[in-house]
């Protein structure tokens, strides 16, 4: 049974920093590009950050770069997400997903989620 596991989702002031964490079982995750995702309320889905299953290449949308670092370490079987410079619209549900693209929503695999909440 494949499970994706994200942790280190909470409440933080603009300005300040989180590190989201999410570890894979029961898949190959070296095989796996990993991907960052997040939900705001009443906004769809969409992509934040992906890394290659090598962690050769990484991909960012326009609004986090500069300010979010993706990173894997595949002895660990575990995606990281280093978000600084927190913003209120960053704000929302982010989910982690495990497929053979980092940056679409067709994932093979979703971690259940962990909230984001940045105060202004």
């Amino acid at each position: 049974q494949v499970q994706l596991v994200e942790s280190g989702g909470g409440l933080v002031q603009a300005g300040g920093s989180l590190r989201l964490s999410c570890t894979a079982s029961g898949l190959p995750f070296s095989a796996y590009a990993m991907g960052w995702f997040r939900q705001a309320p009443g906004k769809e889905r969409e992509f934040v950050a992906g890394i290659t299953s090598s962690g050769g290449r990484r991909f960012y949308t326009d609004s986090v770069k500069g300010r979010f670092t993706i990173s894997r370490d595949n002895y660990k079987s575990t995606v990281f997400l280093q978000m600084n410079s927190l913003k209120p619209e960053d704000t929302a549900v982010y989910y982690c997903a495990a497929g053979q693209s980092p940056t679409t929503l067709n994932q093979d695999y979703w971690g259940q989620g962990t909230q984001v909440t940045v105060s202004s």
